[in-house]
């Protein structure tokens, strides 16, 4: 009888139950870790050396000097290899080499003395060097057996090492075996690297090589070493089952290959033994009309495919089109997807994995699940082809079924079925938009809303230091996006008049936290906006500027919305919230509000009978799970207060942010995560927030087309004068008047309806005037430090942050 499901198997298990046991239960514990996706890397390969001083009797990549043109290849040949790969769109560059060639060839030895190195290892770090300096490249290096200094060495310049362990069996070093003459073979010598690499925190590529002399017992006890190891260190990022291939010019070239149910034994062995989470790969190369069944053995990544170099291991075996690889894995009932070099669980754990001259090259690759970014779309960005998400055949897996039908049906999601959703590729991911798209069509109809708005950033001098802000400013900041100013009353009024007259119905006001600032400086802020159009709604102030107010005048937050409320705010834009988790906050804003101090600032605003919006900024640091708890905390504070009129997804615009300046964060989120953004905030937010808007300054009338139809019923507004994201580096303009948000809408077949902040339907003589609306006159910016005093509380005079 095999083992209980959740039980571990077994040596014994394994070598005792038939194979159909073995299979099914490996494919349901790799469906168990890793879903509907099968990964893989579009790499180049790059062979540094032929020069080997193994002789490994069914190898073909080694050569000797007579053989090879040259020991090496030069740094200029790896740069050619580099950027044609570059060009065909892959992420890696796989060096692969023999071992120490210098101790057997004086060729090697003379060809290393003459460019000034030591050994083939320093080279090939030169090597990888260059790659990183010149081109996008993530390097991965497989030079065979190293020592601890080479490896420690090979982590500055690569995200990631292997060395196929193959087989721990001695016999196999005999005469006549396969690893006789190959001291590198030697078990405990590689075994040695396997635990060094786990020392020194290498993500490591290991495996073994099948049907070279080993008997199914030795297959088994190398898996398990490996086994061992990764749970002391959590290292082995991946494991490879490889079949030998008999190759013409070999000892073994007559040699017979292990058949198929071989390898679907071994593989479905090595997955019983490594468990669900690893990353179990098979070279799909290597058995080209075997993919449904590799797959149904629990394997969940094709390896590293090249689009432009041949497996100079296995060069009689072409690798696989990545089309025809990701339509043959869709009939096998799996998603093809992207990674990088470093597999994503080791790319999310980067500042342990990584070395930290390479993690700003990382982070430019990843998506928030650690997967390879495979377009150069960001939010903000104008002129680049926005990507097809196009309709992928296939089953929607079980999870997503089942959290799409919690959500319809009204029942909270949990943060792992929201996790679930955020992750959904391929037929998965058209599941979730199309969802969405039908709840969206049963809560709001066909009818799109947009509201006529002019922002009044009053002022961009503010005393945080949130790293992902390009907005505020200080005297050493103009390179960015112009001075600091500080914006009298006479101009807040005059653009008031100016957007009434332009059918406006709303300013939304927000701005720096000016330390100079104190709470009758906002209550002044609202006065002035009233005074020069009574009848405008003044849409001001995110938890933080309340904060800061009430502070500054000693009253508390409920005190102080309540004078705020008195004096004419109508509501509250609710920002500042970027992501509601607090150790995702610490990265970006840790002199802001806490989550909890958020949540309560909006819950006071509530109490007050102001109506807010909600937010979240993402694309930067954040993880999915992060991502998870921030909606289930709206979703929790709206249950509770219905004060909520809106979720607003910010995609981060990367361009101008300091943090991603400084290489420690993402350059936004992928298009794929940002219409996936709107499709989830509807599901996991229904019943309670039924308006989920799009910003079409970050994501630009293509994206905001594809969020309205994947759950979206809201484009904002037409902003006037929009400069938070316009300072971040977007493009996509700092107004959209109501003609074009009207053709945005109606080119997908919704009925355009302007609407007021609190979503009702907009007056008809603000509608008619707002088809009128004439040029904005420029705006006139003060520079910071000469407003009038009166606005200055007497202890803190103005300054730049």
């Amino acid at each position: 009888m095999p083992p209980h499901p959740e039980a571990p198997w077994s040596v014994d298990d394994i070598l005792r139950a038939p194979l159909p046991e073995l299979l099914q239960a490996a494919a349901a514990l790799r469906d168990r870790g890793h879903g509907p996706l099968m990964t893989y890397s579009r790499k180049v390969f790059v062979p540094l050396t032929h020069l080997c001083r193994d002789v490994c009797h069914y190898c073909t990549f080694a050569r000797s000097p007579r053989q090879a043109q040259a020991p090496y290849l030069s740094i200029d040949q790896v740069l050619d290899i580099a950027r044609a790969g570059e060009k065909a769109g892959c992420a890696e560059a796989l060096f692969t080499l023999g071992d120490k060639p210098e101790l057997r060839y004086p060729a090697a030895r003379e060809a290393l003395d003459a460019m000034g190195y030591d050994s083939t290892i320093d080279y090939l770090a030169a090597a990888c060097e260059a790659v990183l300096r010149e081109t996008s490249l993530l390097p991965h290096v497989n030079p065979g057996v190293m020592s601890p200094r080479e490896l420690a060495r090979l982590r500055e310049v690569s995200v990631s090492q292997g060395m196929m362990l193959e087989s721990l069996s001695q016999r196999l070093c005999e005469k006549g075996q396969a690893h006789h003459g190959s001291p590198d073979k030697d078990p405990v010598t590689r075994l040695a690297v396997l635990r060094s690499a786990g020392e020194l925190q290498i993500p490591f590529t290991t495996g073994i090589l099948i049907g070279i002399g080993e008997t199914r017992e030795e297959r088994l006890e190398a898996l398990v070493a490996i086994r061992d190891l990764h749970a002391e260190f959590g290292h082995v990022q991946e494991v490879i089952v490889q079949n030998f291939r008999a190759k013409a010019g070999t000892k073994w070239a007559l040699r017979a290959e292990p058949g198929l149910d071989d390898m679907l034994w071994t593989v479905a062995a090595a997955r019983l033994l490594l468990g669900p989470d690893m990353n179990l790969q098979a070279p799909p190369n290597l058995m080209p009309h075997e993919y449904p069944r590799l797959v149904a053995a629990g394997i969940n990544d094709w390896g590293g495919i090249s689009p432009v170099t041949p497996d100079h291991v296995n060069p009689e075996a072409p690798w696989p089109q990545i089309r025809a690889l990701r339509e043959r894995t869709a009939a096998a009932g799996k998603t093809l997807v992207e990674r990088t070099a470093i597999y994503p669980g080791h790319a999310l754990s980067m500042e342990q994995w990584v070395d930290p001259r390479l993690r700003p090259v990382l982070r430019r690759h990843i998506d928030a699940q650690g997967l390879a970014r495979t377009d150069a779309w960001s939010p903000g960005m104008a002129g680049v082809p926005v990507p097809v998400l196009a309709h992928a055949p296939g089953t929607v897996s079980a999870p997503v079924r089942e959290a799409i039908a919690t959500a319809q049906g009204g029942s909270p999601l949990a943060a792992d079925d929201i996790v679930t959703l955020l992750s959904a590729h391929g037929p998965d991911l058209h599941a979730v938009c199309e969802a969405a798209d039908r709840l969206r069509q049963a809560v709001s109809g066909d009818t799109v809303r947009y509201v006529v708005t002019r922002n009044i950033n009053y002022t961009n001098v503010c005393r945080h230091r949130c790293t992902f802000c390009a907005f505020s400013k200080g005297r050493g900041h103009e390179d960015l996006r112009g001075p600091a100013y500080d914006l009298p009353l006479e101009e807040v009024a005059r653009r008031t008049r100016e957007a009434w007259a332009r059918g406006a119905t709303e300013v939304c006001m927000q701005g720096g936290i000016h330390p100079g600032y104190t709470g009758e400086t906002y209550l002044a802020f609202v006065r002035a906006v009233k005074e020069a159009v009574p009848e405008m709604h003044v849409h001001a102030f995110s938890p933080l500027e309340v904060t800061h107010g009430a502070q500054t005048l000693g009253l508390g937050v409920d005190a102080y919305l309540a004078r705020l409320r008195d004096a004419g705010l109508g509501s509250l834009p609710g920002t500042a919230a970027e992501i509601l988790s607090d150790d995702v906050r610490a990265q970006i804003c840790p002199d802001k509000l806490d989550s909890a101090q958020w949540l309560r600032v909006i819950k006071a605003a509530h109490a007050a009978g102001l109506k807010t919006t909600s937010t979240t900024m993402f694309g930067h640091v954040e993880r999915l799970e992060h991502v998870a708890r921030h909606l289930i905390s709206l979703r929790a504070l709206q249950a509770r207060t219905g004060g909520i009129t809106e979720f607003v997804p910010l995609p981060f615009v990367h361009m101008e942010a300091p943090v991603y300046r400084k290489g420690l964060a993402r350059r936004g989120p992928t298009y794929r995560e940002a219409v996936l953004m709107h499709a989830v905030a509807r599901l996991a937010l229904h019943p309670h927030i039924p308006n989920i808007q799009v910003s079409w300054v970050k994501l630009g009338p293509d994206g905001a087309r594809a969020a309205l139809q994947a759950g979206a019923n809201d484009l904002g507004g037409t902003l006037m004068n929009e400069s938070i994201s316009r300072a971040a580096g977007t493009e996509h303009g700092q107004e959209m008047g109501p003609a074009t948000l009207d053709a945005l809408a109606e080119s997908i077949g919704r009925r355009p309806r302007q609407r007021t902040t609190l979503y009702s339907d907009a007056p008809v003589h603000r509608v008619d005037a707002s088809y009128r609306a004439n040029e904005l006159e420029a705006v006139r910016l003060t520079p910071a430090g000469r407003r009038p005093n009166q606005l200055i509380h007497p202890i803190h005079q103005p300054s730049c942050a």
